[in-house]
């Protein structure tokens, strides 16, 4: 069987691509741009690729196109398997049919940290000794890669509540048919699909309905607008998590997370000592070990382990060493993520300058759903050079007024390089923000003599 992905070089369907190869089939791809590093890892395993949506490439006809949710109505490869009645799937039936069917599936949905805690979900597992499958947004340190079949039973899915093909309005998630679902948080995110938090709730909703009585929902005691989703109507047996809140809760040691203590009901489990910063992380943290423990596996013998826990790429990675400026990379797409994220790691560096580069990418950012909070979620950074693109689709104005005198906005990459090299000095912490490539921006400042 032959089969044609198109949409391959994003994260999720570049995962797709290689669950498919790893089950012998003969896969193939294109997308707008192909590149590193998703090309590349797809290339090892012999996938091959095509850059841009072209008629041409789906000739001759592959038995099978995998459809991401990139792709609309109007699109060229689009418009001609429609048209050459070719047969097509989304990507997450396609998982839901192929890989997960028969899978004891461990769900991870909410606004943040989906990727953090199903890397560390699938990592727990695998300590366990479980040897969990995965698909997850991002490349967890630990594995190397985002995918993988894995010969255990578990099987761990960042599920994302965004839509899921041009074709299929529904949220990702409800095609994953879970065991055992986590939801860590919601907010209002993805203005271009949502018209408001409430539609947001509904999905989340609908991925509840589907998590069977024998199965297990661990929900953040913390959110208010998960409890609402739970008083639509719950069948499952449910656990509870937070730092104030919850069935399994932690005492923190250490102000910037690097140190807590693990509490289940009324019992100390222990502590955790790891290398990941803030309150979220400590969240996520506690959301892992509840599904894990709900999968069979022994919370206490966990602790140890959370100790090795690589992270993930892009999320406060740092990349790099500039004269003295310490140099992250952080793939921030939400005023909340960018608050907790820049809060951890203030709370480990203490009185040293943090500068952010931001650039505002995902669509709920540059259709401005997001620009009233930007100003109160930058609150821990000493400056900010703001990338604002000329087709950005809001005033930047009133946020660097908001900043008081601690921001700036550029009009491209290279000018916030050279605002970045004029206002960092030794000692300095700077954060790369962006859901997006950054035109390679963190690199190329930590490369600039």
């Amino acid at each position: 069987m032959r089969i044609h992905v198109l949409g391959i070089c994003g994260t999720f369907m570049g995962g797709v691509a290689a669950l498919a190869r790893e089950l012998g089939i003969d896969v193939e791809g294109s997308d707008a741009n192909v590149y590193p590093p998703m090309s590349t890892q797809l290339e090892a395993l012999g996938i091959a690729l095509k850059s841009g949506y072209r008629a041409e490439h789906l000739q001759p006809p592959p038995d099978r196109v995998v459809v991401g949710n990139a792709l609309s109505r109007g699109n060229p490869a689009i418009e001609y398997l429609l048209d050459a009645g070719l047969d097509y799937t989304s990507g997450p039936q396609w998982l839901g049919d192929a890989v997960l069917r028969g899978r004891s599936v461990l769900a991870v949905a909410g606004t943040h940290g989906k990727t953090t805690t199903s890397s560390l979900l699938a990592y727990l597992l695998d300590t366990a000794g479980l040897a969990p499958g995965f698909l997850i947004g991002g490349v967890p340190a630990n594995f190397g890669v985002s995918a993988r079949l894995g010969t255990g039973a578990p099987f761990v899915i960042e599920a994302d509540e965004y839509d899921t093909a041009f074709f299929d309005k529904r949220s990702k998630f409800v095609h994953y048919r879970p065991r055992i679902a986590v939801l860590n948080n919601l907010e209002y995110d993805h203005a271009d699909i949502f018209p408001d938090v409430a539609a947001i709730q509904r999905q989340f909703h609908h991925l509840v309905r589907t998590v069977p009585g024998h199965g297990r929902l661990i929900v953040n005691a913390e959110d208010a607008r998960l409890a609402e989703v739970l008083a639509m109507g719950c069948w499952t047996p449910l656990e509870t998590f937070g730092i104030e809140a919850g069935d399994w809760r932690a005492r923190l040691i250490a102000a910037d997370g690097s140190a807590f203590a693990v509490r289940r009901g009324d019992v100390t489990l222990g502590e955790v000592h790891w290398t990941l910063l803030g309150r979220h992380n400590v969240m996520n943290a506690l959301a892992a070990l509840a599904a894990a423990a709900a999968a069979g596996a022994d919370p206490v013998d966990l602790l140890p382990a959370l100790a090795g826990f690589g992270s993930v790429k892009r999320r406060m990675e740092r990349i790099g060493e500039r004269g003295g400026v310490r140099v992250y990379d952080d793939f921030a797409h939400h005023p909340t993520a960018i608050a907790t994220t820049l809060a951890g790691l203030r709370a480990r560096v203490g009185a040293a300058r943090i500068v952010v580069a931001l650039e505002p990418r995902s669509n709920s950012m540059r259709s401005g759903a997001h620009a009233a909070g930007l100003a109160p979620a930058l609150a821990d950074a000493d400056a900010v050079v703001l990338l604002s693109r000329p087709e950005l689709a809001w005033d930047t104005v009133p946020l660097i007024a908001a900043l008081g005198g601690r921001g700036i906005a550029v009009s491209d990459v290279d000018a916030l390089l050279a605002a970045l090299v004029a206002q960092t000095r030794a000692g300095d912490h700077v954060v790369f923000m962006s859901n997006g490539g950054f035109e390679g921006a963190p690199r190329r400042f930590t490369a600039r003599p």
